[in-house]
Protein backbone atom coordinates (compact mmCIF):
# COMPACT_ATOMS: atom_id res chain seq x y z
CA UNK A 1 0.00 0.00 0.00
CA UNK A 2 1.02 3.37 -0.65
CA UNK A 3 1.99 5.83 2.80
CA UNK A 4 2.20 9.28 2.51
CA UNK A 5 4.04 10.25 5.83
CA UNK A 6 4.16 14.33 5.75
CA UNK A 7 1.93 16.59 4.02
CA UNK A 8 0.84 20.22 5.00
CA UNK A 9 -2.64 21.95 4.48
CA UNK A 10 -3.83 25.68 4.56
CA UNK A 11 -3.34 24.74 8.33
CA UNK A 12 -0.15 25.50 8.19
CA UNK A 13 2.14 26.74 5.23
CA UNK A 14 0.49 24.73 2.78
CA UNK A 15 -2.13 25.80 -0.28
CA UNK A 16 -4.56 22.92 -0.19
CA UNK A 17 -7.65 22.33 2.51
CA UNK A 18 -7.63 19.00 4.29
CA UNK A 19 -10.75 18.00 2.11
CA UNK A 20 -8.52 18.78 -0.87
CA UNK A 21 -5.44 17.35 -0.14
CA UNK A 22 -7.81 13.76 1.28
CA UNK A 23 -9.53 14.25 -2.23
CA UNK A 24 -6.51 14.09 -3.73
CA UNK A 25 -5.14 11.49 -1.67
CA UNK A 26 -7.78 8.87 -2.69
CA UNK A 27 -7.57 9.54 -6.33
CA UNK A 28 -3.50 8.61 -6.06
CA UNK A 29 -4.48 5.61 -4.31
CA UNK A 30 -3.22 6.56 -1.06
CA UNK A 31 -3.79 4.46 1.78
CA UNK A 32 -2.30 5.84 4.29
CA UNK A 33 -1.76 9.10 5.31
CA UNK A 34 -0.16 11.13 8.13
CA UNK A 35 -1.25 14.83 8.17
CA UNK A 36 1.89 16.96 9.31
CA UNK A 37 1.10 20.39 9.66
CA UNK A 38 3.52 22.90 11.65
CA UNK A 39 3.39 23.16 15.26
CA UNK A 40 -0.43 22.64 15.17
CA UNK A 41 -2.93 19.52 15.28
CA UNK A 42 -6.05 21.55 14.09
CA UNK A 43 -6.61 19.72 11.28
CA UNK A 44 -5.84 15.85 12.16
CA UNK A 45 -9.45 15.17 13.82
CA UNK A 46 -11.16 16.32 10.63
CA UNK A 47 -8.74 14.30 8.41
CA UNK A 48 -9.46 11.03 10.48
CA UNK A 49 -13.24 11.34 9.59
CA UNK A 50 -12.60 11.68 6.23
CA UNK A 51 -10.30 9.13 6.18
CA UNK A 52 -12.89 6.79 7.55
CA UNK A 53 -15.51 7.53 4.55
CA UNK A 54 -12.68 7.58 1.65
CA UNK A 55 -11.17 4.81 2.66
CA UNK A 56 -8.09 6.05 3.68
CA UNK A 57 -6.02 5.23 7.12
CA UNK A 58 -4.86 8.73 8.53
CA UNK A 59 -2.44 8.73 11.24
CA UNK A 60 -2.47 11.71 13.61
CA UNK A 61 0.38 13.33 12.67
CA UNK A 62 2.17 17.59 12.99
CA UNK A 63 5.69 18.73 11.99
CA UNK A 64 7.17 20.50 15.10
CA UNK A 65 9.62 23.58 14.55
CA UNK A 66 12.72 23.46 16.80
CA UNK A 67 16.11 24.91 16.75
CA UNK A 68 19.89 22.87 17.00
CA UNK A 69 21.22 25.65 19.60
CA UNK A 70 24.76 23.71 19.80
CA UNK A 71 25.28 24.41 15.60
CA UNK A 72 22.97 27.00 15.04
CA UNK A 73 20.55 25.21 12.80
CA UNK A 74 16.90 24.80 12.49
CA UNK A 75 15.38 20.44 12.86
CA UNK A 76 12.27 19.51 12.44
CA UNK A 77 11.00 16.66 14.51
CA UNK A 78 7.16 14.82 13.08
CA UNK A 79 5.33 13.67 15.93
CA UNK A 80 2.95 10.77 15.14
CA UNK A 81 0.16 8.32 16.90
CA UNK A 82 -0.14 11.36 20.23
CA UNK A 83 -2.56 10.65 22.61
CA UNK A 84 -2.43 13.49 24.99
CA UNK A 85 -1.72 16.80 23.00
CA UNK A 86 -2.41 18.65 26.15
CA UNK A 87 1.60 17.69 27.19
CA UNK A 88 2.62 19.77 23.86
CA UNK A 89 0.01 22.84 24.19
CA UNK A 90 2.72 25.02 25.90
CA UNK A 91 5.42 24.65 23.91
CA UNK A 92 3.14 24.87 20.37
CA UNK A 93 1.70 27.41 22.08
CA UNK A 94 5.20 29.44 22.92
CA UNK A 95 5.69 28.76 18.73
CA UNK A 96 2.86 30.27 17.70
CA UNK A 97 3.37 33.17 19.22
CA UNK A 98 7.10 33.53 18.52
CA UNK A 99 6.07 32.68 14.82
CA UNK A 100 3.42 35.37 14.91
CA UNK A 101 5.40 38.30 16.29
CA UNK A 102 7.92 37.31 13.20
CA UNK A 103 5.77 36.96 10.69
CA UNK A 104 4.19 40.33 11.44
CA UNK A 105 7.82 41.87 11.50
CA UNK A 106 8.44 40.71 8.21
CA UNK A 107 4.82 42.18 7.06
CA UNK A 108 5.51 45.17 7.96
CA UNK A 109 9.14 45.31 6.66
CA UNK A 110 7.15 44.45 2.93
CA UNK A 111 4.87 46.89 3.11
CA UNK A 112 7.45 49.47 3.11
CA UNK A 113 8.57 48.60 -0.35
CA UNK A 114 5.58 47.44 -2.17
CA UNK A 115 2.29 49.11 -2.12
CA UNK A 116 0.25 45.55 -1.39
CA UNK A 117 -2.02 46.38 1.71
CA UNK A 118 -2.00 43.97 5.23
CA UNK A 119 -5.11 42.71 4.45
CA UNK A 120 -4.13 41.12 1.46
CA UNK A 121 -1.81 38.74 3.06
CA UNK A 122 -4.11 38.55 6.32
CA UNK A 123 -6.80 37.32 3.51
CA UNK A 124 -4.12 34.63 2.06
CA UNK A 125 -3.78 33.58 5.59
CA UNK A 126 -7.04 33.60 7.09
CA UNK A 127 -7.33 29.61 7.47
CA UNK A 128 -4.08 29.23 8.39
CA UNK A 129 -3.03 29.06 12.50
CA UNK A 130 -0.31 31.88 11.66
CA UNK A 131 1.09 33.88 9.43
CA UNK A 132 4.03 32.43 7.20
CA UNK A 133 6.60 33.88 4.24
CA UNK A 134 4.44 32.27 1.84
CA UNK A 135 1.36 34.36 2.40
CA UNK A 136 3.10 37.31 2.14
CA UNK A 137 4.86 35.80 -1.43
CA UNK A 138 1.28 34.61 -2.50
CA UNK A 139 -0.14 38.68 -1.92
CA UNK A 140 2.97 39.93 -3.77
CA UNK A 141 2.28 37.12 -6.79
CA UNK A 142 -1.27 38.26 -6.91
CA UNK A 143 -0.26 41.74 -6.70
CA UNK A 144 1.88 41.80 -10.21
CA UNK A 145 5.89 41.25 -8.28
CA UNK A 146 6.94 38.30 -8.75
CA UNK A 147 5.65 34.83 -10.69
CA UNK A 148 6.27 32.18 -8.12
CA UNK A 149 6.42 31.96 -3.99
CA UNK A 150 9.92 31.16 -4.21
CA UNK A 151 12.47 32.78 -6.43
CA UNK A 152 14.39 35.31 -6.81
CA UNK A 153 12.20 38.01 -4.12
CA UNK A 154 11.91 35.55 -1.99
CA UNK A 155 15.23 35.28 -1.31
CA UNK A 156 15.74 39.16 -1.59
CA UNK A 157 13.13 39.29 1.16
CA UNK A 158 13.88 36.47 3.36
CA UNK A 159 17.19 34.56 2.67
CA UNK A 160 18.17 34.17 6.18
CA UNK A 161 21.48 35.82 6.23
CA UNK A 162 20.81 38.83 3.93
CA UNK A 163 16.74 39.22 3.30
CA UNK A 164 15.93 42.48 3.85
CA UNK A 165 12.68 41.90 5.21
CA UNK A 166 13.60 38.82 7.50
CA UNK A 167 12.97 38.34 11.27
CA UNK A 168 14.20 35.20 12.87
CA UNK A 169 11.52 32.81 15.02
CA UNK A 170 12.76 31.50 18.07
CA UNK A 171 12.13 28.00 18.04
CA UNK A 172 12.43 25.52 21.25
CA UNK A 173 15.90 23.62 21.62
CA UNK A 174 15.44 20.27 19.66
CA UNK A 175 16.62 17.76 22.61
CA UNK A 176 13.94 18.99 24.47
CA UNK A 177 10.69 18.32 22.22
CA UNK A 178 11.65 14.11 22.48
CA UNK A 179 10.58 13.49 25.63
CA UNK A 180 7.63 15.80 25.34
CA UNK A 181 6.35 14.04 22.22
CA UNK A 182 7.13 11.16 24.51
CA UNK A 183 5.09 12.15 27.01
CA UNK A 184 1.99 12.94 24.60
CA UNK A 185 2.07 9.24 23.82
CA UNK A 186 3.27 9.66 20.56
CA UNK A 187 6.49 8.90 18.34
CA UNK A 188 9.30 11.04 17.23
CA UNK A 189 10.48 11.14 13.76
CA UNK A 190 13.43 13.33 12.64
CA UNK A 191 12.02 14.99 9.57
CA UNK A 192 14.58 15.47 6.16
CA UNK A 193 18.07 15.27 8.22
CA UNK A 194 20.22 16.47 4.99
CA UNK A 195 17.88 19.53 4.08
CA UNK A 196 19.52 21.15 7.66
CA UNK A 197 22.69 18.67 8.17
CA UNK A 198 21.34 17.49 11.38
CA UNK A 199 23.50 14.11 11.17
CA UNK A 200 25.27 15.03 14.27
CA UNK A 201 21.46 16.18 16.03
CA UNK A 202 20.60 12.84 14.90
CA UNK A 203 23.38 10.42 16.86
CA UNK A 204 22.25 12.75 19.86
CA UNK A 205 18.20 12.40 19.85
CA UNK A 206 18.75 8.76 19.23
CA UNK A 207 20.58 8.57 22.29
CA UNK A 208 17.37 10.35 24.26
CA UNK A 209 14.99 7.95 22.39
CA UNK A 210 14.30 9.21 18.75
CA UNK A 211 11.71 6.64 17.13
CA UNK A 212 12.98 7.04 13.77
CA UNK A 213 14.40 9.12 10.93
CA UNK A 214 12.39 10.59 7.49
CA UNK A 215 15.32 8.79 5.16
CA UNK A 216 12.75 9.24 1.17
CA UNK A 217 11.97 13.46 1.28
CA UNK A 218 12.34 15.25 -1.83
CA UNK A 219 15.08 17.52 -0.90
CA UNK A 220 17.56 14.74 -0.40
CA UNK A 221 20.50 14.99 -2.44
CA UNK A 222 22.72 11.79 -3.94
CA UNK A 223 23.82 9.40 -1.02
CA UNK A 224 21.60 10.63 1.34
CA UNK A 225 19.14 8.21 1.16
CA UNK A 226 21.63 5.58 1.21
CA UNK A 227 23.05 6.92 4.04
CA UNK A 228 19.96 7.81 6.06
CA UNK A 229 18.35 4.21 5.38
CA UNK A 230 21.82 2.66 6.85
CA UNK A 231 22.15 4.64 10.00
CA UNK A 232 18.34 3.81 10.87
CA UNK A 233 18.95 -0.32 10.81
CA UNK A 234 22.45 0.43 12.21
CA UNK A 235 20.48 1.97 15.05
CA UNK A 236 16.96 0.11 14.80
CA UNK A 237 15.00 3.01 14.02
CA UNK A 238 12.05 3.54 11.84
CA UNK A 239 12.81 4.59 8.51
CA UNK A 240 9.80 7.00 7.01
CA UNK A 241 9.27 8.45 4.04
CA UNK A 242 6.98 11.66 2.92
CA UNK A 243 6.33 14.18 -0.16
CA UNK A 244 6.00 17.15 2.34
CA UNK A 245 3.54 17.76 0.25
CA UNK A 246 2.95 21.80 0.44
CA UNK A 247 0.97 22.03 -2.95
CA UNK A 248 1.79 25.52 -4.55
CA UNK A 249 3.23 26.70 -1.49
CA UNK A 250 6.36 24.93 -2.61
CA UNK A 251 10.17 25.37 -4.40
CA UNK A 252 9.59 22.00 -6.06
CA UNK A 253 6.32 20.32 -7.98
CA UNK A 254 5.81 17.39 -5.95
CA UNK A 255 2.19 15.91 -6.40
CA UNK A 256 0.98 14.02 -2.74
CA UNK A 257 1.88 10.48 -2.97
CA UNK A 258 5.18 11.06 -4.89
CA UNK A 259 7.58 9.95 -1.66
CA UNK A 260 6.42 7.38 0.45
CA UNK A 261 6.93 5.02 2.95
CA UNK A 262 7.41 0.94 2.53
CA UNK A 263 4.87 -1.05 4.19
CA UNK A 264 7.29 -2.97 5.97
CA UNK A 265 8.49 0.71 7.75
CA UNK A 266 3.92 1.65 8.16
CA UNK A 267 3.86 -1.58 9.53
CA UNK A 268 7.51 -1.11 11.87
CA UNK A 269 5.65 2.31 12.98
CA UNK A 270 2.34 0.94 14.38
CA UNK A 271 4.01 -1.75 16.13
CA UNK A 272 6.35 1.03 17.52
CA UNK A 273 3.23 2.58 19.13
CA UNK A 274 1.36 -0.41 20.39
CA UNK A 275 4.67 -1.22 22.25
CA UNK A 276 5.47 2.27 23.22
CA UNK A 277 3.32 3.06 26.06
CA UNK A 278 4.08 1.67 29.46
CA UNK A 279 7.74 2.54 27.96
CA UNK A 280 7.12 6.16 27.84
CA UNK A 281 7.20 7.56 31.46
Amino acid sequence: MSADLHCHTILSDGSVSIDELMDMAQKREIKTLAVTDHDTFAGVAHAVELGKRLGIQVISGMEISTFDYQRKRKAHILCYFYDNPECLKDVLKKIGENRKKAGLEMLRKVLRSYPITSEMVLKRADASTNLYKQHIMHALMDAGYTNSIYGELFQQLFHSKTGSAYASVDYPESRDIIELIHKAGGLAVLAHPAEYDSYDLMEELTQLGLDGVEVWHPRNREGDEVRLLEYTQRHGLIATGGTDFHGMYSSRFHPVGTFTTPDQQVRALLKRKTEKPENQE
